[in-house]
């Protein structure tokens, strides 16, 4: 059975890199060599695995990484430091939290 990761970097900029893979080890690999130019975290290196989750279902995996995409950094924080009252608050009160501030 094939596994698939959602995960969360931190760069050195502090700002946050989202992905998926079915290999997580290598891709983290990759992040850190910058294998790729032209990649988000190329020039934010070296970069920090802050989260990640597991699936056996890509189409899961996918999904929810596109929804985490679409939060705002504090929901993102909340996820990574498990603060599920935070969570709960900034999903809520997307309006009031949601904008960087």
């Amino acid at each position: 059975m094939e596994l698939y990761y959602v995960y969360i970097l931190k760069c050195n900029d502090h700002s946050f890199y989202l992905g998926m893979t079915s290999n997580l080890e290598e891709r983290l690999l990759q992040h850190h060599s910058g294998k790729y130019r032209g990649a988000y975290t190329f020039n934010r290196r070296p970069v920090e695995l802050m989260w990640v989750q597991q699936f056996t279902d890509p189409n899961i995996a996918s999904g929810l990484e596109k929804k985490l995409k679409g939060w705002s950094r504090k929901k993102k924080t909340a996820l990574i430091l498990k603060d599920w009252d935070k969570l709960q608050k900034f999903s809520r009160n997307y309006s009031q939290y949601g904008k960087p501030g």
